[in-house]
C-alpha cells in the first residue's frame, strides 16, 4: 500500500464520453497549486454512488474555487456508464477501469466470487485519493463496503484541514 506523500501511480483510462484521461498528463496541464480528488466508486447501478456523485456535481463550484479537480473511476459496462453521463451530466471526468488496473494499482477493495457476501457481482468498492499538483498522496480512504464514505460536506473539511495544515 502506498503511503502519504509517496507518488500516487500513474494511469491512463478511457473517459466515458471518448478519448482517454493520462493522470499524470493531467498534472501538468494544471497550475502549480491545483489538486486532483480521484473517486473510484462501484457503478451506476449504486443508489448510494448516484447520490454522492449528484452532490458532487453540485458543488462543484467550491472544488473549482479550491482548485481541486474532481475524477471518478468505476468498473461498469460502458452503455450503463453512457445512460448516467447522459442522465446526470457530470461535469467531472468519469473514467472506466475495464481491465481492474486502477483497482489493483491503487488497492481498492474488491469484490468478486470469494467475497464473504453477495453483492452485485465483481466491482470495487468506495476509495478516495487526494493528490498534490506533483501527484503525492494528501489524503487516502478505502471502503470495504457501499457505506461510511465520507460525504461531500465531509471531504470539503478534509481538504480544508490538509491545506490549512500542510507542512511547506
Amino acid at each position: 500500500m502506498f503511503t502519504l506523500n509517496e507518488k500516487a501511480p500513474d494511469f491512463t483510462l478511457p473517459k466515458i464520453t471518448g478519448g482517454e484521461f493520462c493522470f499524470y498528463e493531467d498534472l501538468k496541464s494544471h497550475e502549480e497549486d491545483h489538486w486532483h480528488l480521484i473517486i473510484f466508486f462501484r457503478g451506476s447501478w449504486c443508489p448510494a454512488c448516484m447520490n454522492e456523485l449528484d452532490q458532487l456535481e453540485k458543488d462543484q463550484g467550491y472544488f473549482n474555487d479550491k482548485k481541486i479537480h474532481l475524477i471518478t473511476v468505476t468498473h461498469d459496462e460502458q452503455a450503463e456508464l453512457e445512460k448516467m453521463q447522459q442522465e446526470h451530466q457530470f461535469s467531472f471526468p468519469v473514467l472506466n477501469d475495464t481491465n481492474f488496473q486502477f483497482l489493483k494499482d491503487y488497492q481498492v477493495h474488491f469484490h468478486d466470487e470469494n467475497a464473504p457476501y453477495e453483492d452485485h457481482g465483481t466491482h470495487g468498492d468506495p476509495a478516495y485519493f487526494l493528490t498534490d499538483a506533483e501527484g503525492r498522496v494528501l489524503y487516502q480512504q478505502r471502503q470495504t463496503s457501499p457505506f461510511g464514505r465520507p460525504a461531500p460536506t465531509e471531504l470539503r473539511k478534509i481538504i480544508q484541514y490538509i491545506r490549512s495544515n500542510l507542512k511547506s
